[in-house]
């Protein structure tokens, strides 16, 4: 079988039973384990720096809150370009290439861990450079969508977007482990608070290997790029990749696209955070749909040839207002998903691992929580439901339809933001916040699981609601626009708990989720809607 397929029609029952089905199938199986490898790079600042606070880094809270979000913020902006490369290089040459970029933050990371007194910036950059795993999701999600018929479009996106995602469930199980021995050599370092993995708490005074949270990842990537060019397929039709190019120059025009992204997500960055690493000059409400125009104009005004009119041809789905209703009402599921999972584990740390104490009548937020759970043993737990039922919601979706499912999980998500901040909101004015952590980890639980299933909803809307050559790249640019979830919600977490409201977030979190909710009403599942519940 050749890598460039030129024959490609799965709608047709007959092709997809005798010959489509197996070469999907093998592209999906490829597929998933590059994107959760994707996800893990990204993501695993939430957890590193869990570590970095039990190892003593001369670090703030606020810093290492920032670590995750411009990781995500990076991550988001990576995924405009991702979401039209598929047809300007092919899905097997883009999956290849983004998956082996993957090793440079990962290696990065380990050198960078193995000393207590690297810099700040440097993580900064390495942080930066972990977004590479966020950009994989937008091309990773339009490749598949390609390959298989849209019958079955919720199951398959489902399975990609939901098994990929269990790169944060992964990480967090992993990582932790791995830091428990020298598998790599190196120092190790000595912890001085309670740390812990999935199976227990690990005392103060315990060596660990944190460089191990980089290197552990080139176990899986290393084989993974070389079943990404030996096992994948281009799909050289007219609706996905006509005009493919030689492997190498697909490469080149990647980078080239993914370099306009980190320019505008590095000025934006710059914009916004505070001195001394940027000039604090604007809100991140102001900067993200600066950052946003700025690569999707960058991308249309910096390329030129076949590459402009392959975006230009791309960049209909923004004349059409589903594009847009999606785009919002995804950013509540997936946005929330990543959201919670970057900033989940050190929000544990933070509120129920210190114990709040009235002192000369004003409430202080540093003394260790000797009682308090370890972050590392259940922030894994959020994630991985949220993942599991991913194609569930899928699937549930494809017999139900895809906008009735997604109004039963705006309100779930809604009561489930506004009970977590209730329990929230009692921790952080508690000598004891363990009392009610318990209620507070189910309902954080329910609110990942509604994310999942309504991730598995939303797809299917999309393979509904638009045509065969726009589903993909509206699928991409849904992704994107929602991965800026990875920046704001560690973002406000940081900023809420630096004000001691950390409630707040989850407050306003609900409000919007309430938006989606009249909106999806509006578009989808009203009498008279636009589209009736596709």
């Amino acid at each position: 079988m050749s890598i460039n397929l030129e024959k490609w029609d799965v709608e047709d029952e007959k092709f997809w039973e005798s010959e489509g089905k197996k070469i999907a199938n093998r592209n999906l199986w490829i597929s998933i384990p590059s994107l959760l490898c994707g996800f893990a790079v990204w993501l695993y600042w939430g957890i590193i720096t869990v570590q970095m606070i039990n190892l003593g880094y001369p670090f703030s809270q606020s810093q290492l809150f920032t670590l995750s979000a411009i990781a995500g913020l990076t991550g988001a902006t990576l995924r405009i370009p991702s979401s039209f490369l598929i047809r300007i290089a092919g899905g097997r040459n883009t999956i290849f290439f983004t998956t082996a970029l993957l090793m440079i933050p990962a290696v990065g990371t380990g050198i960078a861990l193995q000393n207590i007194n690297t810099p700040i910036e440097v993580y900064y950059l390495l942080a930066l450079l972990s977004g590479f795993g966020g950009g994989n999701f937008a091309s990773s999600m339009s490749n598949i969508s390609f390959f298989f018929p849209k019958k079955v479009q919720g199951t398959s996106l489902g399975l990609n977007a939901g098994l990929g995602n269990f790169g944060v469930t992964t990480m967090q199980i992993l990582i932790p482990l791995s830091m428990t021995f020298g598998l790599f050599g190196g120092k190790s370092q000595t912890l001085i608070n309670t740390s812990g993995t999935l199976i227990g708490k690990i005392p103060a005074g315990t060596e660990t290997y944190i460089h191990n949270a980089g290197y552990i990842w080139l176990i899986l990537l290393i084989p993974l790029a070389f079943a990404g060019y030996f096992g994948m397929n281009n799909i050289k039709t007219k609706t996905v990749t006509p005009n493919l190019s030689s492997t190498g120059k697909s490469f080149a025009m990647i980078t080239g696209l993914l370099l306009i992204a980190f320019v505008t997500a590095v000025a934006g960055l710059y914009l916004m955070l505070p001195p001394p690493i940027g000039l604090g000059l604007l809100s991140k409400w102001i900067v993200l749909p600066l950052v946003i125009a700025a690569t999707v104009y960058g991308m249309k005004y910096l390329t030129s040839g076949g590459l402009r009119e392959n975006l230009d041809r791309q960049y209909k789905i923004f004349n059409n207002k589903h594009t847009w209703a999606m785009t919002i009402i995804y950013t509540m599921t997936f946005g929330s998903f990543i959201g919670y999972s970057a900033a989940f584990a050190l929000s544990i740390k933070v509120i129920f691992g210190f114990s709040h104490i009235m002192t000369a009548g004003v409430m202080t937020h540093n003394t260790i929580n000797p009682n308090g759970p370890s972050a590392l043993m259940f922030a894994w737990m959020g994630p991985f439901i949220g993942a599991l039922i991913r194609p569930v919601g899928g699937k549930i979706a494809d017999k139900l339809g895809g906008a009735i499912v997604t109004q039963w999980v705006s309100i779930v998500m809604i009561v489930s933001a506004l009970g977590c901040a209730y329990f929230m909101k009692a921790a952080y004015a508690s000598a004891t916040p363990e009392t009610v952590f318990v209620p507070f980890l189910i309902l954080f639980i329910i609110l990942f699981a509604a994310t999942g299933v309504g991730n598995g909803s939303t797809f299917r809307s999309v393979a509904m609601i638009f045509n065969a050559e726009q589903a993909g790249p509206v699928l991409g640019w849904t992704s994107a626009v929602a991965a800026y979830g990875a920046f704001i919600i560690p973002k406000v977490f940081g900023e809420q708990i630096k004000a001691t409201t950390p409630e707040n977030a989850l407050y306003g979190f609900a409000i919007f989720y309430f938006v989606c909710l009249v909106l999806n009403w509006w578009f989808y599942t009203r009498k008279g809607a636009y589209i009736q519940n596709p």
